[in-house]
């Protein structure tokens, strides 16, 4: 099984991955709280197109091991580099969806954009999710304790119902996603380190990258749901573009939070474009 050993942390972390097909690299950053598998509609499309694909799991999550400490987005952006060195990846696209779209950002921001040609960010947190006087329309610090409290009392029983969020599922009158997927989806979550649940959600609902957006410099493309109720629109994907020089936004109508699963053409259109430029 391929693991890489990310040697510059102060825990050892183990990182799994998987590498698939040859051509350019794109490196695929999952969301919060499953793991590379949540990337199956993609890794297929971008490999049959004539690309390297990359996926792996965050440290915490998947088949990565779990140090206790070090979940913030300098130590994530770190497993990514070591990913980018150990594999010797140049010309390498980032793409982030949800929490992943951090690691994106905090790549660029601590390690510059000598191997990295262009970035996507799918239904990204980036650059804010919490609620600040200068951020109005963010989440309230209440709710985001919430999140906190449900995770520490009953985690598995929050990440039952958290997946329905993702695919607006109560909305669902297309048949776009099965129970069958749900199950799926708590079965990665609950398989995750609790720690590391929650010390990641801590970084994604605390981490303000508004300042960051100057370093990302390469070619960068935006996509989000006009209807995603876990991530809106508004504090996420538009405040990215306004901020990211070299940005292409892309909405896609009536998409929820998870259009890589519930809008798999669409997205992969629009992202298999982005790579072909």
């Amino acid at each position: 099984m391929p693991f890489i050993t990310n040697t510059k942390a102060k825990e050892q972390v183990d990182i799994f991955y998987e590498d698939y097909g040859s051509g350019q690299p794109v490196i695929l950053i999952h969301g919060w709280p499953l793991s590379r598998k949540s990337w199956e509609q993609q890794v297929w499309k971008i490999v049959e197109e004539g690309y390297r694909c990359i996926s792996y799991d965050r440290r915490g999550f998947g088949t990565s091991s779990a140090p206790w400490g070090e979940y913030d987005y300098s130590a994530l952006a770190s497993d990514l580099n070591a990913i980018i060195e150990e594999l010797d990846l140049k010309d390498a696209v980032i793409v982030g969806f949800s929490m992943g779209g951090g690691e994106v950002v905090r790549y660029l921001t601590d390690y510059g954009s000598s191997r990295i040609s262009k970035a996507a960010l799918i239904s990204s947190i980036v650059p804010l999710v919490k609620h600040k006087s200068d951020n109005p329309a963010g989440v309230p610090e209440e709710a985001l304790e919430g999140i906190i409290d449900a995770l520490q009392k009953d985690r598995v029983g929050f990440l039952k119902e958290f997946s329905k969020g993702f695919y607006n599922y109560e909305d669902n009158k297309n048949n776009r996603v099965s129970q069958a997927q749900l199950d799926y989806d708590f079965n990665i979550a609950s398989f995750a380190s609790p720690r590391a649940t929650i010390q990641a959600a801590l970084a994604w609902m605390h981490t303000d990258f508004r300042p960051e957006l100057k370093n990302v410099t390469v070619p960068t493309l935006i996509v989000h749901g006009d209807a995603d109720a876990t991530v809106p629109l508004e504090t996420s994907a538009k405040q990215a573009a306004e901020g990211i020089k070299y940005s292409t936004l892309e909405i896609i109508k009536g998409a929820p939070h998870g259009l890589n699963v519930t809008h798999t053409e669409e997205l992969n259109e629009i992202l298999i474009s982005f790579l072909k430029k």
